[in-house]
């Protein structure tokens, strides 16, 4: 971990829901009061019906990824000092997907369809939703 002078998020009135459950270690997607689907990122309205009673849903955090890539050199600004780094696009086990880092000792392994699991990282003021590759169940 390293204290980074990287970019932060901005939450929004909408989003302060998500920062507080991940400045608790907590995990939430938000979802539709009136359609009941899963949304990510946060919104002011439903992307689906356009409905406007939305509120937070507990997630175990759990899915696969998407699309991954690893900064080897040439990172943008405030992100020097964490190189190598890996970003991916995560699919959550409810469907939807966001953009995160994984981290660990294996992150620089990680591959498309890998499983991940939530984990929280201090950044500042903030604790930022990062992701680790799960164990496979093989034993050597």
């Amino acid at each position: 971990m390293t204290n980074s002078p990287r970019p932060l998020p901005h939450p929004s009135h909408w989003s302060a829901g998500y920062w507080q459950a991940a400045a608790e270690r907590r995990f939430v997607v938000q979802e539709c009061g009136d359609c009941d689907r899963p949304i990510m990122y946060p919104k002011r309205v439903c992307p689906y019906c356009l409905g406007e009673r939305l509120n937070w849903r507990a997630s175990a955090g759990k899915g696969e990824i998407y699309a991954v890539t690893t900064q080897l050199a040439g990172p943008p600004t405030g992100f020097a000092d964490r190189l190598p780094y890996v970003l991916a696009v995560i699919r959550l086990d409810e469907g939807v997907q966001l953009m995160s880092n994984i981290v660990g000792d294996s992150a620089l392994e990680a591959r498309i369809g890998d499983r991940v699991s939530v984990d929280f990282e201090p950044a500042g003021d903030m604790v930022l939703p990062v992701f680790r590759l799960e164990k496979t169940g093989v034993s050597q």
